[in-house]
């Protein structure tokens, strides 16, 4: 995901690791982004977001996002994890129970 501003992306995280929607959300420095908008090439500084949660947690994180987030079409994209180690699997998933 990515963000307007460094204080949106961390009020973003901050809120969905309470939420028990992420168990973990990556806040990076702030970049330079090109894209089309509305048939224009824009550009804007965005900060990015990478949200560790499961594929049963998406929507309801989608739906947290949507609700916070300034953009009209902010960008929540899933990645598939291909390959991980066990412990760190076992962390994620137990990050998650009991909510």
């Amino acid at each position: 995901m990515t963000a307007a501003s460094f204080e949106e992306a961390t009020r973003i995280a901050e809120t969905l690791v309470d939420s028990r929607l992420a168990a973990c959300v990556q806040v990076l420095s702030e970049m330079q982004s090109i894209y089309l908008w509305k048939g224009k090439v824009e550009s804007a500084r965005e900060v990015l977001m990478i949200a560790k949660t499961t594929s049963a947690n998406f929507e309801g994180l989608q739906s947290h996002v949507r609700a916070l987030h300034s953009y009209e079409t902010p960008e929540i994209i899933a990645l598939p994890i291909v390959a991980a180690s066990e412990d760190y699997l076992e962390w994620l998933t137990s990050s998650f129970e009991g909510s």
